[in-house]
């Protein structure tokens, strides 16, 4: 029998609930890892480290610069030295001049600029693979995200659909706490037993709908967290009962721990630790690059204008024009001596944080295969509860029948035949719990495996 067809049994056999939603187990795994905002930010984290890298591998490419500038202005030279700190200075060219003048005309330059990295001993290819490795490290950590919210929404699916469960036992209990207060009425009313008896009676009905109300705030807190787990506005969730009434068929299969979300994370974590100890160890190199500049410039100066100093022309079109043009190709080494000596620092300071998160890795191995083992030991004891409330829910029903009938012909007393009814309710309670713990113990086994899917497969059809 599949989800579905069980649905609509279940929408057919309680028109009571037919306005609620029903939600299957497979629909909350599936509304939980496309609707939660952390799930969706980590998507757009991936997105951004895409960019990242797209922006790396620019940097293979050479660096093309086009210039245009006019400009006005005096050409008055001195000899002498000058330094440029941290601002720009005036590049004013002209033999040195006897005394200052305010003679101006238009200048103009025109430059075009390429400069390409075309060796760097590494820089570029470590720096991209760094970026691939962080690219990585965010979609396993969307990856652990997505599963470690499934494992709570599953959770919180069995949670919710216990207490609906419970509830519905206490409103059973209530009917039968009613059948006892009609009878101990009509045979209080007839004289056969002390009013008293009757009074004890309506006593264990109005507890019977205390507990009712009780269920049901849980059932609303329930129902509060699992919409919180959806993304969704409070919602009245009508779950799949099937769950309640049979137990999981638990396939056993091996998981390798290196496959689990939580321990690919790490390892991502690491593997982006080393790629940037490969990137440190290149930033103290050299770099080669080519380089080539093609320039044109034009003045309102005469070529005599030193010997002349009228020989200028305050015309914009003079200036602007291409008077002169100058080109220049070559290659540079760069290496920066003490970043070589300075960078030993940075490298070992990675290769601890690297280790350090080998630990994390071997720490959290361990930690995943206790809790394997535990969980499967949890299991077996889970489906053995089952069995053994199977067994309590049978012998309590059957005492209270029993209990039932002698109270209606006078051969017992009120005090017994409520105490039969708390009994049954009890086991009913603990057979529910019971039912409910054995996909619990399940929910942890997949936990600890790194399979959601093998809650979905622990289903018989």
């Amino acid at each position: 029998m599949n989800l579905s067809f069980r649905a609509l049994i279940l929408w057919l056999g309680c028109p009571a609930l037919s306005f609620a939603q029903f939600t299957s187990l497979e629909d909350v795994l599936l509304r939980a890892e496309k609707n939660y905002q952390s799930i969706q930010k980590k998507e757009i984290n991936i997105k951004a480290s895409n960019e990242r890298l797209q922006l790396q591998k620019t940097y293979y490419l050479p660096e093309v610069t086009l210039m245009a500038q006019q400009s006005f202005g005096t050409i008055n030279a001195q000899n002498g030295p000058m330094y440029n700190m941290g601002g720009a200075g005036i590049a004013s060219t002209s033999m040195p001049l006897a005394e200052q003048n305010w003679n101006a005309g238009f200048g103009s330059l025109y430059l075009a600029n390429i400069n390409w990295n075309v060796y760097t001993f590494g820089k570029l290819a470590t720096k991209e693979n760094m970026e691939i490795a962080d690219t990585e490290l965010q979609k396993a950590d969307l990856k652990q995200e997505v599963f470690q919210h499934q494992i709570k929404a599953a959770a919180a699916y069995f949670n919710l659909l216990v207490s609906q469960r419970l509830e519905n036992v206490q409103h059973e209990n209530h009917k039968r706490s009613e059948v006892i207060y009609s009878i101990a009425q009509a045979r209080a009313n007839s004289g056969l037993i002390p009013e008293v008896d009757a009074s004890l009676a309506k006593a264990e009905m109005s507890s019977a709908q205390t507990a009712i109300i009780n269920a049901n705030d849980h059932v609303l807190e329930y129902n509060k967290k699992l919409a919180d787990l959806l993304a969704e506005n409070f919602n009245d969730y009508q779950l799949d009962h099937y769950f309640s009434k049979n137990t999981p068929y638990l396939i056993q299969e091996t998981s390798a721990l290196n496959n689990h979300p939580s321990t690919l994370f790490v390892a991502q974590k690491i593997n982006k630790s080393k790629q940037q100890e490969a990137y440190l160890h290149t930033v103290g190199l050299p770099s080669i690059s080519l380089f080539g500049t093609f320039q044109g410039r034009g003045s309102g100066f005469e070529s005599n204008y030193v010997q002349d100093n009228s020989a200028y022309s305050l015309s914009y079109l003079k200036g602007i024009g291409v008077d002169r043009m100058n080109y220049i190709v070559g290659f540079n080494l760069s290496w920066n001596l003490t970043d070589f000596y300075r960078n030993n620092s940075r490298v070992n300071e990675q290769k601890l944080l690297t280790k350090a998160l080998d630990f994390d890795y071997q720490q959290l191995q361990q930690e995943l295969h206790n809790q394997q083992s535990l969980s499967e030991l949890k299991y077996k004891n889970a489906v053995t509860k089952v069995a053994e409330s199977k067994i309590q829910l049978q012998a309590a029903s059957d005492a209270f029948h029993q209990q039932k009938a002698l109270y209606e012909n006078g051969l017992t007393t009120i005090v017994d035949f409520t105490q039969a009814l708390y009994l049954l309710n009890r086991a009913e309670i603990n057979y529910e719990i019971a039912q409910n713990n054995s996909w619990q113990a399940v929910v942890l086994i997949a936990a600890s495996k790194g399979d959601i899917s093998m809650i979905t497969k622990a289903i018989t059809h």
